[in-house]
């Protein structure tokens, strides 16, 4: 049974008890949550992240956190909790796993950007081998390790509940890696998964042989981010036999890789067949020009179903620009695109001002905007792009969902 919403009362009382002193940013979240009419009847998320604050606020300790989690064991009403840039511990994490395994009602859990290592990965991936509702994990930043990794691929065998994940820039490793695909071949829950930026040594590419023969078999991934995993043309290649077979993928993220135009030449034939792929990020490769036309071909006659593409900084000038804003005439279905980084000509201007003026490209569905000097188009940046709330989203106002987002919004899931 839930408590009435007094959460800030109970803190304050909780505190006294544990001989523990308030944390004003703490209290300050939870009146301003005691004041929602709703609170009782629709699930909140707190929203304890320590950055993203106009006057700087003191971040949660694992000792903050102890005293937090004795007022929430009892309101069921706290779906969501997001702890992001905080300074918790291993003995945070031990806090939080002790009320993962006690908790069944929060769905919601982001604990990106923390001090979290290895043992602190193992008690909360051990929380979930039990744990029933929690749907949405963020883990990003936290130096787990390989073996803190390890950990959540051994989870991942087990727990039929979490159906997004995030573990990119937690120095995984390639045996992790490996486990993770070999434990998604069996996961019929997970729909999405970040994994970017492992720390690898080898070069032969053999985790993404793995996760290419994972996707033959998996069909609940919807959502798969592998940036920075030095892809080269070879793995992108094995991606895109295996996504053949595959008829659930909708957010392939291979940006920050090391893709040029033949590993595109994969794609555009992948796309040419493929029915599901909605939103493709390339962003940080270096496809040129050959590969923008690629792609351009694939979508201009024969793809209807990619709806957002991401070729920032791919090295291609005004002839394959002017080949995709061409397509764009003509493809109707595909409404985001991002460009900046490349080499713009006065063409690639005035085709992209075009379809902008006459309503075809929405400036909330890319990355330029144009304006004129001395009668001449160029186009100015946009803060916009697939990853702009992926690491900070403004505390303020939600992202709609139509709007440029690390993911736009593919998967329901709470508080995403």
């Amino acid at each position: 049974m839930s408590v009435l919403p007094d959460l800030h009362l109970h803190y304050v009382q909780a505190g006294q008890n544990m001989n523990q002193p308030e944390n004003p940013f703490i209290a300050r979240v939870l009146q301003e949550a005691d004041k929602n009419d709703e609170i009782s009847t629709k699930g909140i998320t707190l929203k304890l992240a320590g950055n993203n604050h106009l006057v700087p606020v003191p971040r949660v300790t694992d000792d903050d956190l102890g005293v937090l989690v004795s007022v929430l064991g009892q309101a069921t009403f706290v779906t969501g909790l997001d702890l992001a840039y905080n300074v918790l511990t291993d003995a945070g994490a031990k806090t939080m796993a002790t009320f993962l395994q006690e908790n069944s009602t929060l769905r919601y859990l982001n604990l990106m950007f923390n001090d979290i290592g290895t043992s602190g990965a193992e008690l909360i991936a051990g929380a979930l081998h039990r744990n029933e509702s929690l749907v949405h994990l963020r883990m990003t930043g936290n130096k787990i390790g390989n073996q803190g990794g390890m950990f959540f691929a051994s989870m991942l065998k087990t727990n039929s509940a979490l159906e997004k994940l995030d573990l990119g820039d937690c120095d995984v490793g390639l045996k992790c890696l490996i486990a993770i695909a070999i434990a998604l071949t069996q996961n019929k829950s997970l729909k999405a998964i970040n994994l970017n930026r492992p720390l690898l040594s080898s070069q032969q590419e053999e985790t993404t042989v793995h996760i290419a023969r994972m996707l033959r078999s998996n069909s609940s991934l919807v959502e798969l981010h592998l940036s920075k995993h030095e892809m080269k043309n070879f793995g992108v290649e094995r991606l895109c036999e295996a996504l053949y077979e595959n008829s659930s993928l909708r957010y392939l993220d291979l940006s920050c890789n090391n893709i040029t135009c033949d590993g595109v030449k994969f794609l555009g034939e992948l796309l040419k067949k493929n029915q599901t792929l909605e939103i493709l990020d390339l962003n940080a490769n270096r496809i040129e020009d050959v590969g923008a036309i690629y792609l351009s071909e694939a979508l201009l006659t024969w793809n209807r179903t990619l709806q957002a593409l991401s070729i920032v900084s791919n090295n291609i000038t005004g002839k394959g620009l002017v080949a995709l804003a061409h397509t764009m005439q003509f493809n109707m279905q595909l409404s985001h695109i991002y460009i900046w980084g490349n080499k713009f000509d006065e063409n690639t201007c005035v085709e992209f001002s075009d379809l902008i003026e006459m309503g075809r490209l929405q400036l909330g569905c890319t990355d330029v905007a144009p304006y004129k000097v001395d009668g001449k188009v160029f186009l100015a940046e946009l803060s916009h792009g697939l990853a702009k709330h992926r690491y900070w989203a403004p505390r303020c106002a939600a992202v709609a969902p139509g709007a440029a987002n690390a993911s736009l919004e593919i998967v329901a899931v709470s508080e995403y």
